[in-house]
């Protein structure tokens, strides 16, 4: 890799860690979800990098996949199991990181454990060449023995430069179909996900996170300035997540709603992603550069 694109992600990493210690301590009973979600963005931009994401803030059943809408009133109460999952890119090189927080209680410390401990076991043994399946069984195991289940289709995932998914699945089961060799220089999010439900997740409400499609069906989009509006969108966001409050803040006094430029094609909007026996879910997350002998974690 070359080091100029190294050293873009090792600071994306370094903003991203510093962002999440910093939302880590502002978890607590009361806190509003609105208040972390845009202080914790705000550090991100000060720190000198871009949004690769909106920061999601996943609460007990709900695996990930959730921020905050410019009105919500929800707040942190005691007992909350919280994923606060961020990300933050340097010209478009990203690192993506989580961590889980059990608010004012400890009876999730050992679900809490297993993610962890989980990711530190695929750290410990990821190298170019590795088989993902082997990856897959690592985390199961880990996992397994803290007599937890982990989320099968929910995955870790390659990143390249502006696209937050880029084609590789690293697993937390064994599984055949996710076999593809990563190789030196790969960037992957590793993310392993422990529950106590059903070890998959379905599809819920709308989470209040869009991105924009790559193109759109000029029959169904005649309006000049909802088309201006689009390439405005796509030159601001790229092909990277935005929310809500990412869209108002930049486009301020627009009369073009969210919804219409779903039902136009032109954004999509993520579900959130809830496990399928309202079980409780944790994670932990790093981004690493597979190095020639193992690994360099950015976050």
């Amino acid at each position: 890799m070359d080091e100029e694109i190294l050293n873009k992600y090792r600071l994306a990493g370094k903003i991203s860690a510093e962002a999440k210690s910093f939302g880590k301590k502002l978890i607590k009973p009361g806190a509003s979800l609105l208040d972390i979600a845009n202080r914790v963005e705000s550090k991100i931009i000060d720190g000198g990098a871009g949004l690769a994401f909106p920061v999601n803030i996943s609460i007990n059943e709900i695996a990930a996949h959730y921020s905050p809408t410019i009105d919500d009133k929800l707040k942190i109460k005691k007992g909350d199991v919280v994923k606060l999952d961020l990300g933050a890119h340097i010209d478009g090189y990203i690192a993506d990181t989580a961590i889980t927080v059990e608010v004012a209680e400890n009876k999730y410390t050992d679900m809490i454990k297993a993610s962890s401990e989980a990711l530190d076991a695929v750290i410990d043994f990821i190298k170019p060449g590795v088989n993902l399946f082997d990856i897959g069984k690592i985390v199961s195991e880990k996992i397994n023995s803290y007599g937890f289940i982990p989320i099968e289709n929910l995955t870790g995932h390659s990143l390249r430069k502006y696209t937050l998914h880029a084609g590789i699945s690293v697993p937390s089961v064994p599984n055949n179909y996710r076999n593809k060799i990563p190789k030196e220089g790969e960037v992957l999010a590793i993310e392993p996900f422990a529950t106590n439900g059903a070890g998959h997740v379905i599809q819920g409400d709308g989470s209040n996170i869009y991105l924009c499609k790559g193109s759109f069906s000029p029959r169904l989009v005649r309006n000049r300035n909802i088309k201006i509006l689009f390439n405005k969108m796509k030159q601001k966001f790229k092909t990277l997540p935005f929310s809500q409050r990412n869209f108002i803040s930049e486009f301020p006094n627009t009369d073009v709603s969210l919804r219409k430029l779903c039902f136009l094609g032109l954004i999509q909007h993520y579900p959130q992603l809830i496990e399928a026996d309202n079980g409780i879910v944790t994670q932990k997350e790093h981004t690493v550069i597979l190095t020639d002998d193992g690994c360099e974690v950015t976050t």
